[in-house]
């Protein structure tokens, strides 16, 4: 799922993979509608867990938020640092920013669950509430991925939307090994579809790039059937 840097693209057959940067897309806007909904008219101080700097999905990741920050007035982009898609460095990285930043967090932007995991501990432990009112003093998490841990940490209420990365690339390739058996000739890059979860029920839909998507109501019943 990650991008080439080539002068030529027909150097290769074809690509398959995520759409990073709708992926952000799609996380902000949904974070800019639960504003909407809820009235935030005040700042919005989020800080970035950022992914491993100039992979695909922080890049992706990364540009919709700043995007989104100049596009909200009220939005303000306190600070981004590289976690490395990993809990032991997102948890360093949100220790950080504690420090640094305190009672001023309102959001945190967690490029992956992983990062997640580690901004929950960090924030646990520095005595700060993990939600949905950011108004009211508590911090809340947005992450990418939608693996099993991070579907039912959402589920649990500590993250408040999950924009999946999904991994389930196999169906597309075996039709594309089909079609290159007969002799056809296969789209040059296939985005594969992904969805975007949340237990906060009131937000059905978002809107990136002009086009509407579904936010998926999170419930067991939804999780126990995911494949992943």
């Amino acid at each position: 799922d990650r991008t080439v840097n080539v002068a030529d693209k027909s150097l290769y057959t074809a690509w398959i993979g995520s759409d990073f940067l709708l992926e952000g897309r799609r996380a902000c806007a949904w974070l800019k509608a639960w504003c909407d909904l809820n009235n935030v008219t005040g700042n919005v101080n989020i800080v970035d867990i950022q992914g491993t700097i100039d992979s695909s999905a922080q890049i992706g990741r990364t540009k919709a938020l700043k995007e989104a920050v100049q596009a909200n007035g009220n939005w303000k982009l306190l600070g981004a640092e590289s976690g490395d898609f990993t809990s032991a460095k997102g948890q360093e990285v949100m220790e950080e920013m504690l420090d640094q930043y305190g009672s001023e967090i309102n959001v945190v932007y967690c490029e992956n669950d992983n990062e997640a995991y580690g901004a929950i501990t960090a924030i646990r432990e520095s005595g700060r509430k993990i939600g949905n009112d950011i108004t009211g003093g508590e911090i809340m998490i947005l992450s990418f991925d939608s693996t099993k841990e991070g579907m039912t940490d959402t589920l649990n209420g500590l993250i408040s939307v999950n924009t999946e990365c999904n991994p389930l690339y196999g169906p597309i390739l075996t039709q594309m090994v089909q079609k290159l058996e007969k002799g056809e000739e296969l789209t040059h890059e296939t985005f594969i579809d992904e969805d975007q979860f949340s237990a906060l029920p009131d937000i059905a839909e978002v809107m990136a790039g002009g086009v509407t998507y579904p936010v998926i109501n999170l419930t067991q019943a939804v999780l126990d059937n995911r494949k992943y």
